[in-house]
């Protein structure tokens, strides 16, 4: 799937994702994901349904999502790098992951953010309703 607005493009053709520059940018700029060794960045991108931003060749920002694409959807390691962010372009990526025809009839999407809830809450996200029926297992350095 290709999505054009302006000079930039959503693609979700895994050949054309920037590995290198995805694992730079999240084990030294994301708070979340500083400790990821590459080989699970690649796993990550294996197992996801991902959705790069170019402009032109250069890849420019990045999401994925972890699907059953029945019931479940989990939105990780979205971002825009800087030299684009003010552009509207991480509304634009989460408005094309929220829409895409095969995750329409999933029952929950959940993601975790320190600080874009701005964001998320514009797509249909907010805090969980019954915080008393979710538990997690993380490992000692998870954001």
């Amino acid at each position: 799937m290709r999505v054009k607005k302006g000079e930039y493009e959503i693609d979700t053709d895994k050949r054309r994702l920037n590995i290198a520059a995805i694992h730079r940018f999240l084990s030294t700029e994301s708070y979340w994901a500083q400790s990821r060794r590459l080989d699970q960045t690649l796993a990550a991108i294996e197992n996801s349904d991902c959705f790069g931003i170019y402009k032109g060749r250069e890849q420019v920002g990045f999401a994925r999502v972890v699907t059953d694409r029945a019931t479940f959807a989990y939105i990780g390691d979205v971002y825009v790098v800087e030299g684009h962010r003010g552009r509207g372009l991480s509304k634009w990526l989460m408005k094309v992951i929220v829409e895409q025809p095969n995750l329409q009839e999933l029952r929950r999407w959940v993601l975790a953010t320190r600080d874009a809830h701005g964001l998320y809450e514009q797509f249909g996200f907010h805090s969980l309703v019954h915080p008393d029926r979710w538990m997690e297992r993380t490992a000692p350095d998870a954001y």
